[in-house]
């Protein structure tokens, strides 16, 4: 218990209490809660408490603390209109259109943008039907019509056979087919690519991957056995779907799945690059010339400051973060040579 980092663990209790009176407020005293769904909400509720978690003991690291408050403070200390519609603009290529990706490959720009948009979208849509925050209604006068409801107000109607009824009650279905393809996509790659297989983890990269297209798999599989198979191996299917989503969101807060939640942070990277590079250049102690943005340099001092780990030089240049990398690989092959010349009783380098 000596581990446990206390201030993670009120935001985890604080995740998991908002939640819980989310979904009885949102479902208006469980009236509208559909309790056949009861798993994933519990399963909800812990995966906010684990998310909370990490994602405050993620952000207590230095490392981290840094780049979010620099970049808090880089924001305000400029124009603000100008670095919102930076920043805006920075989460339109990299969020939405993936662009960040693009330059890897168009095999894995088009597996993200799957596997983004398809979760994505299960996630807004699965929460607040699990929630109660959304349910249909059909008048007792007009059976031809439903009515949605959320938070207990009517906010749309349209007619059971119209196009967007259809889209409506199939958007889990397209949600679904995107995270196949991209699951696919990304499967042939890990299992194909020489630089993939020679780093990828089976637990890390492949068992999230074969979760995905087993929850997807499965909650197509329900459509399929309700409209074209007559219900058979529906309960099965059910089931297995059901245990599927429960396991996903278990485990979201300790895989590979957590950058969902570490993502956004890179909006404020953009900002801190931009702010850098605008900036003053540091130049290298050795050589005299420019290699990363003096904010940069002067940020990651602080930081190894504070992870007790100090890089003072006693000559010339004051700090080895003041060395670009090359002058830092010929100090290394210098001193590797010193090393050896004195084992061997050879003549050092000058």
């Amino acid at each position: 218990m000596k581990n446990l980092n206390c201030l993670a663990t009120l935001a985890a209790i604080g995740a998991a209490a908002l939640v819980t009176t989310l979904i009885a407020l949102g479902s208006q005293g469980l009236r509208h809660f559909d309790w056949a769904l009861l798993p994933y909400a519990l399963a909800t509720i812990f995966s906010a408490a684990g998310v909370a978690y990490r994602c405050t003991a993620w952000f207590q690291r230095p490392p981290t603390k840094r780049y979010w408050r620099q970049s808090w403070r880089l924001y305000r200390a400029g124009r603000i209109l100008p670095n919102t519609a930076y920043v805006g603009q920075f989460a339109v290529n990299n969020f939405a259109a993936q662009r960040f990706i693009a330059h890897r490959g168009r095999m894995r720009w088009v597996t993200h943008l799957c596997l983004s948009w398809g979760s994505l979208m299960a996630f807004a849509i699965t929460f607040p039907l699990v929630f109660g925050w959304i349910h249909f209604e059909t008048p007792a006068d007009d059976l031809s019509t439903y009515h949605v409801v959320f938070l207990g107000m009517k906010v749309q109607e349209f007619p059971v056979h119209s196009i967007i009824a259809f889209l409506t009650f199939n958007a889990l279905n397209i949600s679904a087919v995107l995270v196949l393809i991209g699951v696919c996509l990304a499967l042939y790659r890990r299992l194909t690519d020489g630089d993939a297989l020679a780093l990828q983890r089976f637990g890390l990269d492949i068992v999230p991957l074969l979760l995905l297209f087993v929850v997807a798999a499965s909650g197509l599989g329900l459509t399929i056995s309700a409209h074209f198979l007559q219900g058979r191996g529906f309960s099965f299917i059910a089931l297995v779907h059901a245990a599927s989503v429960v396991t996903l969101l278990v485990s979201l807060p300790f895989g590979k799945l957590f950058h969902i939640f570490q993502r956004p942070l890179h909006l404020g990277v953009g900002l801190y690059k931009r702010v850098g590079q605008a900036g003053s250049p540091a130049q290298c102690g050795r050589c005299g010339e420019p290699f990363a943005s003096q904010l940069h340099v002067n940020d990651l001092k602080q930081v190894l400051h504070e992870l007790a780990i100090e890089n003072q030089l006693d000559g010339p240049v004051a700090h080895y973060q003041e060395i670009c990398p090359p002058c830092r690989r010929r100090l290394l092959a210098l001193n590797h040579g010193r090393n050896v010349g004195k084992d061997h009783g050879a003549p050092s380098f000058a």
